[in-house]
């Protein structure tokens, strides 16, 4: 045994080879059933130039004292405190300005959004208080608007003499296939009221629960549907009566022809063709097929916004149901001088406002209409005098000939950036109904215009 190993006799061992291969990748995969603490603090959500504080410091700097003193809930006396009244403001001129037109999806931003979660700071909303909050308080939003323009005023960031005017048409919430004439009105008002009179029947039988609660609903809607209706009956009646009276006894002037009536946009089809009767959409009365910017018709509303020429201020809202913007200087002009007590120097519009009487009466009140008159069929020269020209109609055909009038025109461009910004927030299709609440909704553009665009004032006079 003497150079022999332990185990001389056992066979020569080979390392076995291992095949150089890719082997599976390795990866970080997401784990969700783990459980984690977090501590945030919810002013750290969004940063200090955030637009959502300066909206917040913006309301915490308002008198909302008719609103507050509206509210139940009393300190010493039982009840669920309300949601304040600012919370909600804001909330509104914030979504707003994110083009949030739903209550529903602004409840759910408060629970998602950090924007929204550091506005509410732990209160908690539900889409049918936002969604009265909304619609309930136009005096409130007009008030609001007015001031935010004096205050602008009165640190010399905007002038007043001179203002611009143009409407925009916004989609209204209610379908082509809504409109019905009126002996259908009277018809389905039938119809509804006998479904009413058979629910009421009902009433004395002994039912279940649930179909009470059924039965309910039904009456509610039944009951609903029924305004509506005759609220379209008694439209359709006024339009009717309205173009009975609209019939004039002689030939118009052919320098001046008045403009057609609100109605007038339901009594012509697209073809051009006169219908038989006004008709009436069951949805939302107030709303009229008009022709829209891309040459189709739809029931919508005619918006008028005023703002300071030169700058991005709106001074002034209102909503029309004229498929035209003839005739639609004067009610504006009147509107803001009973909101501010004076009138402009100057007043920009184009050339759908252009109107005789409505220059003429301008002239009298010493305010300078800037808006290009309108070459019509025959080819004559706008510029040239009438015949039947007034003082002020000759006046405005000089002013629009001359450079300077034209230079002066040309400041009306700038509204145009509010009308692009409206139609950015989501301005294109309401989803209220009826005149007043959309002049409402309306208001709630310019606001949040006036806040943010005077907030750009501001700083820009500070950089100066």
């Amino acid at each position: 045994m003497g150079g022999d190993g332990l185990f001389g006799e056992l066979p020569e061992q080979v390392e076995p080879t291992r095949e150089k291969t890719a082997g599976a990748p390795r990866m970080s995969e997401p784990e969700r059933r783990e459980i984690e603490l977090r501590v945030a603090c919810l002013d750290s959500l969004i940063g200090a130039d955030h637009p959502a504080r300066l909206i917040w410091a913006y309301v915490l700097r308002l008198d909302l004292s008719e609103l507050e003193d509206r509210i139940k809930a009393r300190a010493g006396v039982p009840g669920h405190p309300a949601i304040s009244p600012r919370l909600l403001l804001a909330l509104w001129l914030y979504a707003t300005s994110e083009g949030v037109v739903s209550a529903r999806l602004l409840a759910r931003l408060c629970q998602s959004d950090d924007a929204y979660r550091w506005l509410c700071g732990g209160v908690g909303v539900n889409h049918r208080v936002l969604g009265e909050f909304r619609v309930e308080h136009g005096e409130l939003l007009n008030r609001l608007l007015a001031e935010s323009v004096t205050a602008l005023a009165s640190e010399g960031l905007i002038d007043l003499d001179m203002l611009a005017q143009d409407g925009v048409r916004v989609r209204a919430s209610a379908g082509a296939s809504s409109f019905r004439s009126g002996g259908r009105l009277e018809e389905l008002v039938a119809d509804v009221k006998a479904t009413l009179s058979e629910l009421a029947k009902e009433a004395d039988r002994d039912l279940a629960a649930d179909e009470k609660r059924l039965r309910k609903r039904r009456q509610q809607r039944a009951a609903e549907r029924l305004a509506r209706l005759e609220k379209a009956a008694a439209k359709v009646a006024e339009l009717e009566a309205g173009t009975r009276k609209s019939k004039p006894d002689s030939r118009p002037a052919a320098a001046d022809p008045p403009a057609p009536p609100a109605s007038d946009a339901t009594d012509v089809t697209p073809s051009g063709k006169k219908a038989k009767s006004p008709r009436v959409s069951t949805t939302d009365s107030d709303a009229r097929v008009v022709k829209m910017p891309d040459g189709g018709f739809r029931p919508a509303y005619n918006m008028q916004v005023a703002s300071v020429a030169g700058e991005q201020i709106v001074v002034g809202v209102d909503v029309s149901t004229s498929s035209s913007d003839r005739g639609l200087l004067r009610p504006m002009l009147e509107r803001i001088e009973a909101t501010y007590g004076n009138l402009p120097k100057q007043h920009l519009a184009d050339g759908g406002f252009s109107k005789n009487d409505d220059i003429e009466w301008a002239h009298g009140a010493s305010v300078a209409i800037h808006c290009p008159p309108i070459t019509n069929k025959h080819n004559t020269d706008p510029f040239a005098p009438r015949e039947d020209d007034g003082p002020g109609v000759k006046a405005w055909r000089e002013r629009m000939q001359s450079e300077t009038g034209k230079a002066t025109y040309r400041k009306r461009s700038i509204h145009e950036c509010i009308n692009a910004r409206f139609r950015q927030w989501g301005l294109t299709q309401l989803t209220v109904r009826g005149r007043a609440k959309a002049a409402i909704v309306l208001t709630w553009y310019a606001l949040a215009n006036n806040v943010l665009q005077g907030e750009r004032l501001r700083q820009a006079a500070a950089a100066a």
